[in-house]
């Protein structure tokens, strides 16, 4: 079974992206989505624990916890050691399911994926770009953004030219989404000979 990484630095169409692959067939495992679960569910008491007042109604806020660790590296170290463990207990659980269900490929959205060591765990590296330009208006766009927050978030991600460096294949958003469903058409295809 191939394991297809899928990456992109914030604002780059990543679910899009993830999207086009699942619409073709290929089982997609959402690193951010897992997180969402898990601040809803397993990860709340030990982040209420590690981070008091961050918890609303049973469910972390993610508002307040990103008060508490944007910018923050010693606080953003310990999320990670709270929520890393969990997202990969569920990364295997959803690549055993696969195996079982003998997928020949999957893709495993992870949005620091170098950044965290991830490019292990994957066979091949897809990466998703658009222009710095699409990037901001993309991100700004977003409720509750600021333009202090964004830049936050981008400087604890790997340069989108460093990214591109390192994929295997490049999927660019910011030309239209027929080209980018046309890039992911080509990407499975030269997998294929490969599952």
């Amino acid at each position: 079974m191939i394991r297809i990484g899928l990456t992109g630095s914030i604002g780059m169409g990543k679910s899009t992206t993830a999207d086009m692959f699942a619409r073709r067939g290929v089982p997609v495992h959402d690193a951010d989505r897992t997180v969402h679960q898990l601040y809803a569910g397993p990860a709340v008491p030990m982040i209420e624990a590690a981070f008091p007042g961050s918890t609303r109604d049973g469910s972390v806020d993610r508002g307040l916890l990103g008060e508490m660790v944007v910018g923050n590296k010693p606080a953003l170290a310990r999320l990670e050691e709270i929520v890393h463990p969990l997202v990969r207990d569920a990364e295997e659980a959803f690549l055993a399911e696969a195996e079982r269900h003998g997928r020949r490929a999957v893709l495993l959205d992870i949005p620091l994926l170098f950044e965290t060591g991830g490019r292990n765990r994957v066979d091949l590296c897809v990466v998703v770009t658009a222009s710095a330009d699409i990037q901001k208006k993309r991100v700004l766009a977003r409720s509750g953004m600021s333009l202090e927050r964004f830049e936050a978030l981008r400087a604890k991600q790997m340069p989108d030219a460093e990214k591109r460096l390192r994929a295997h294949f490049l999927i660019d958003t910011g030309l239209g989404l027929e080209l980018a469903e046309r890039q992911v058409e080509a990407c499975l295809r030269a997998i294929a000979p490969m599952s």
